[in-house]
């Protein structure tokens, strides 16, 4: 699938998360390697409780014949991208369906009111699980850890792009992506988030050839 035309369009991405975890920059560095792929491409952000902590989800919408708008109707997620487990539950329940490609960051995010302990965060395994019952395809990646390996957990976000681009989800290569990274990331941390890319590349490869057996 990487590289070619989907015969699907629109191709539906959900970026997920909570605020703080670089889902503007992704959906940017995704729409702009749609446009330098000549699709023309729809955006929409959902801020909610932005600041640090509060919900946050993007649309990207990928066509190249018929125009669409910036918001994905219900049910019609082709990729979902969760930087936050749980906020990627809540992603599949609404715009999931059975031929869903979901890519999770593996490390939780807890609400207020679990670290208060008014609530509990589910179990991860057993979430996962559920999430395979409801999607075609999940692949879970460690996503925080390999970028603490860098000393920078922040670029976990750009760790799931690469996985993004190793999931063969959408219809763009790696190095289509890099060619945007190194344009809207500022020139000092250029190499950081090279590298953090393809350590989230690797993984999902890793992934994918595992499941190919």
């Amino acid at each position: 699938m990487q590289g070619e035309t989907l015969l699907k369009e629109p191709v539906n991405l959900i970026i997920t998360g909570v605020g703080g975890q670089g889902n503007i920059l992704v959906s940017e560095i995704v729409a702009q390697t749609g446009c330098s792929q000549e699709w023309k491409v729809a955006v929409g952000e959902s801020y909610g409780l932005s600041q640090r902590g509060g919900a946050v989800s993007s649309h990207v919408r990928l066509f190249q014949h018929q125009e669409y708008g910036p918001i994905i109707p219900e049910a019609e997620a082709d990729v979902i991208l969760g930087f936050e487990p749980l906020e990627a539950a809540r992603q599949v329940v609404d715009y999931g369906h059975k031929n869903t490609c979901l890519i999770i960051n593996s490390h939780p995010i807890y609400p207020i009111g679990v670290l208060r302990g008014k609530n509990k965060y589910p179990s991860l395994e057993l979430l996962f699980k559920r999430l395979r019952e409801m999607v075609a395809e999940v692949l879970i990646i460690p996503a925080t850890k390999l970028a603490s390996q860098l000393g920078e957990p922040v670029v976990q976000n750009v760790v799931m792009v690469g996985a993004l681009a190793g999931s063969g989800c959408l219809p763009f290569r790696a190095d289509n992506f890099i060619e945007v990274i190194k344009k809207v990331v500022p020139s000092k941390v250029r190499a950081l988030n090279e590298k953090a890319f393809y350590l989230g590349l690797e993984e999902a490869q890793k992934i994918k050839s595992l499941k190919s057996f």
